[in-house]
């Protein structure tokens, strides 16, 4: 029988902890449930109820609530293209089209984002609702919508009635094929309308997934009690800046929003107006940040003043509560990042800009992103949308793409926008400034599908919820609580004598922002100023934005809530009872890194350091290192010399797998004679390699068996205290310099018996070589990357089930795959734990300004998000081998590319 459900403040370990995979799994632990699904798939079950909720794609359906027919044009890949008269019609439809393509995910992401997942799937859920309740991402979302103008809230209310709509007529199995399996364990649960505040709160989940350095604050902070701060800074370096490259390398001063210079004559609007004006109001108000007591800093506040069951099945979660919310909404893990790139038109074939993005995210099934056109049938004030690209699952509008003029990509910002703090807690107060505070409290309640209602109560102080008593980590920081103050790491000093410790959590995301918003003043931009009015608008999460238009103008914007700190760099958690390492406010928009048409004619983004060392403001100490970057501006520069750049050369970069660190390795490994024949033998093929992680390639399998072996004895494998072996990036230059310095206590490692670095060197080539023996056998030319680097595509709630028959239901794969960590195709795998593919390119695109039509684009999995349909997973191939398929745009092209045409009537 499941475990109590785990009591408020509970520990992890008073929750189960049984790790079933990746995501939310289930155990079978009723033979007679095992024999039912069986019978049910024998009877043609999975035949019926799969395709009966499959979309209707031509003809006419009647929609009510629509004013006016929309046409919806579909292609081979299911892609599709709304056209409507009116504003209202179109987002009406686009939520029509996509809860025919995927409701469940839908359904399914309002849980998670809303902390009621137990409602779905029982008492197991409860250690990952209490933690997304406790952040409140469903109430801040809520505060967002009431924030909205009226324009904006009501592309937002017409989504929720197309979406409505469609649900007016499909009800459970009807809607997707998870509801029939769902029934099994709560047969009388019952789809909620949707609502703007649930599409709201994925851009809460998506701010989550792309966090930047919680994991490595709360690293760090978890070595202090048994490394020296000296040990710590050597693992945790800081940006190589003299060798890897920064995304405005000067910063200069840039004119105010709204008054770019030659913005283009025909660039103008009352869209880009309205942008700029809600920009400098933005920029204006976020200068100042009260977290004093008396500001009501927890979820659910506005302290920062801005713009406004059946027994058969038993759901478990993976071993901790942070993990899973990360398998749920994304993990901020290994390889999670983004390239983007933007090349002027004097470097290119057509004379007009190319533009590169591949967003770096967790692998899901189906992908988190859905393919969609949105076109007013007259593009006017009241209808300006000409706009395509990927969007989201149950959000509005289009995320990533372009539209008649611009074009835009996004990579992670990897600014710091997360800060933990030490609080000392004396009953129901806190300690602040000297002084005791009363806690804010509230209590939230949670329904348990079979089980009676828990209550949990939330407790805030100034600096935001407080997280230990949740998960692990946290609450192993409060229990041994060391601290970063002034940059170094010590045991608390100077804390309040009384009271206990605890963890809170800041986090921009918590405070009501205007990203909201911010997505259709993108969609409607129509020159460099307009776009960073969007920009100014896009507080969180942080990204990275390059640019082109059909002028020929390239350009790159920082945007975000980025915060000035007090006493403290964020990097350790701070004294909460000190005023002093408060956050002092957020940086003005007009001070973020900006650059417009740059002398070298591109900008690259790869999640690398934006600026130099000297910029005024401290952005963060953990940026991704940078080789991503180094090596898609190593090919640029080289294709430069060759002649001008073509579609198909930005392509190809997308496709690069050199190995950085499998080149150092094989440098470092030139010499080296283990003394064991097959082990040299396996070196001799570095010797022969080209450092490309190629699936088929036996060279790039030992070279990547070979580095996770290496780091594994150098910094965990036998140590009392194991240093971490996250960030791939980071440990390619913790043991590059080490390979410069024999003299490095880390080549020592008594645990295992190697002492020096030649030792550790021969050690770890023979290690590496039985383990790809056992791996893959004996035999070097059957040896290759991509089965052991596979990507498996396991479905977001029922795919890791432990239930065979289920997992067949909704699972793909795993399919061969080549790249790696810290390569620009950019397949991400935990060092120390698996070789199998965890984050990919979640999507690749090239927009072509000089005819859109010339565009190409892909995405991991496929539309639609119903399993076996034609669409499910159509992509994956063309995924793999990292080619783009076309993207029709205009209104002859899109004609020719139709397959199917549905026309939804009033």
């Amino acid at each position: 029988m499941p475990k109590p459900a785990a009591p408020p403040h509970a520990t992890d370990d008073s929750v189960p902890r049984r790790s079933v995979g990746r995501t939310v799994g289930i155990t079978l632990y009723s033979i007679v449930a095992g024999i039912v699904v069986l019978a049910l798939i024998g009877v043609g079950f999975v035949t019926y109820t799969a395709q009966r909720s499959f979309p209707q794609l031509h003809g006419e359906v009647t929609a009510r609530g629509l004013d006016a027919e929309v046409t919806v044009q579909r292609d081979v890949l299911g892609i599709p293209t709304i056209t409507a008269a009116s504003a209202h019609d179109l987002f009406f439809a686009q939520g029509y089209v996509q809860a025919q393509d995927r409701f469940w995910e839908m359904d399914f992401r309002r849980h998670v984002t809303s902390g009621r997942l137990a409602e779905l799937f029982g008492e197991s859920q409860l250690g990952t609702d209490q933690f997304l309740r406790t952040l409140g991402w469903h109430d801040i979302a809520q505060q967002e919508v009431d924030a909205l103008g009226e324009t904006e809230r009501g592309y937002y209310d017409a989504y929720a009635e197309g979406v409505n709509a469609y649900l007016a007529d499909h009800k459970g199995a009807d809607a997707s094929l998870e509801y029939a399996v769902l029934g099994l364990q709560n047969p009388g649960y019952e789809i909620e309308p949707w609502t703007p505040a649930d599409s709201v709160a994925w851009l809460k989940a998506m701010a989550w997934d792309l966090r930047s350095n919680l994991e490595s604050e709360t690293e760090r902070a978890l070595l202090a009690p048994d490394l020296t701060e000296a040990q710590i800074d050597s693992i945790y370096p800081g940006y190589p800046f003299d060798r890897n490259p920064v995304i405005v390398p000067k910063i200069s001063a840039v004119p105010a929003v709204g008054t770019v210079p030659d913005a283009p004559a025909d660039g103008e609007g009352d869209a880009g107006d309205d942008a700029g004006d809600a920009a400098g109001d933005a920029a204006g108000v976020t200068d100042d940040l009260d977290t004093s007591p008396d500001a009501s800093a927890g979820p659910g506040s506005s302290a920062t003043p801005g713009p406004s069951a059946a027994a058969a099945i038993e759901w478990t979660e993976v071993s901790g509560v942070i993990e899973a919310v990360g398998e749920l909404v994304g993990d901020a893990g290994e390889g999670i990042g983004s390239n983007s790139w933007v090349v002027s038109g004097s470097l290119t074939d057509t004379g007009m800009p190319l533009l590169a993005n591949d967003p770096h995210l967790g692998a899901s099934l189906p992908s988190v992103w859905h393919q969609i056109q949105l076109k007013c049938a007259t593009v006017d004030e009241e209808c300006p949308f000409d706009v395509a690209g990927f969007g989201f699952s149950g959000l509005p509008g289009v995320i990533i793409g372009h539209n008649d003029r611009i074009a835009w990509g996004f990579t992670n910002l990897t600014t710091d926008v997360t800060d933990l703090y030490l609080e000392k807690i004396e009953g129901d107060s806190y300690w602040y400034d000297g002084a005791l505070a009363p806690l804010q409290t509230r209590t939230e309640t949670f329904e348990v599908a079979g089980g009676e209602d828990v209550q949990l109560e939330v407790r805030s102080t100034a600096n935001g919820p407080i997280v230990s008593g949740l998960t692990g980590d946290f609450t192993a920081i409060a229990d041994n609580p060391y601290s970063g103050t002034g940059g170094t790491v010590q045991p608390v000093s100077g804390a309040p004598a009384s009271g206990e410790y605890a963890v809170s959590l800041r986090w921009t995301a918590l405070q009501p922002g205007t990203t909201a918003s911010a997505l259709f003043a993108l969609n409607t931009a129509k020159d460099f100023d307009d776009f960073r009015g969007a920009a100014s608008l896009f507080d969180v999460p942080a990204q990275n934005l390059v640019y082109a238009d059909i002028d020929g103008n390239i350009g790159y914007q920082t945007p975000g809530k980025l915060p000035i700190r007090g006493a403290g760099d964020g990097s350790l958690p701070q004294p909460g009872w000190d005023s002093s390492y408060a956050w002092k406010g957020y940086i003005p928009f007009e001070e973020l890194p900006v650059s417009y048409n740059p002398t070298e004619g591109y900008i690259v983004t790869a999640n690398n350091a934006i600026v130099a060392s000297d910029y005024r403001y401290s952005l963060t100490r953990d940026w991704d290192y940078g080789w991503r970057a180094a090596r898609i501006d190593e090919l640029i520069q080289r294709a430069i010399a060759k002649g001008p750049l073509t579609a198909a050369d930005l392509n190809g970069f997308q496709a690069d797998e050199y190995s950085y660190i499998g080149m150092r390795l094989t440098a470092a490994y030139a010499d080296i004679d283990t003394g064991d024949d097959d082990t040299d033998a396996a070196l001799e093929l570095l010797q022969q390699w080209d450092a490309q992680n190629d699936a088929d390639s036996p060279a790039a399998a030992y070279a990547n068996v070979l580095w996770d072996t290496l780091a594994g004895n150098i910094f965990a494998e036998g140590r009392e205290s194991a240093a971490p072996l996250s960030g791939q990036g980071r440990l390619f230059l913790v043991v590059d310099s080490m390979l410069d310095d024999e003299s490095s206590p880390w080549w020592t490692n008594d645990g295992i018996g190697v002492g020096g670095m030649d030792d550790m060197l021969r050690r770890s080539a023979v290690d590496a070589y039985e383990r790809l023996v056992d791996e893959q056998g004996d035999d070097p030319s059957r040896w290759n990357w991509g089965s052991l680097h596979a990507l498996p595509l396991a479905n977001g709630s029922f795919g890791t089930s432990g239930i065979a028959p289920i997992e067949w239901l909704f699972n793909r794969g795993p399919f061969p795959v080549g790249g790696g960590s810290s390569v620009v195709n950019a397949t991400g795998w935990d060092l120390g734990a698996s070789f199998q593919t965890v984050t990919v390119p979640s999507m690749r695109m090239i927009v072509d300004l000089s005819d859109f039509d010339d565009s190409r684009w892909n995405q991991l999995t496929g539309e639609s998000g119903h399993a076996f349909h034609t669409n499910y997973a159509d992509q994956v191939e063309s995924w793999q081998r990292a080619e783009l398929t076309p993207w029709a745009f205009s209104p002859e092209a899109v004609a020719a590319a139709t397959t199917d045409t549905l026309t939804l009537i009033p």
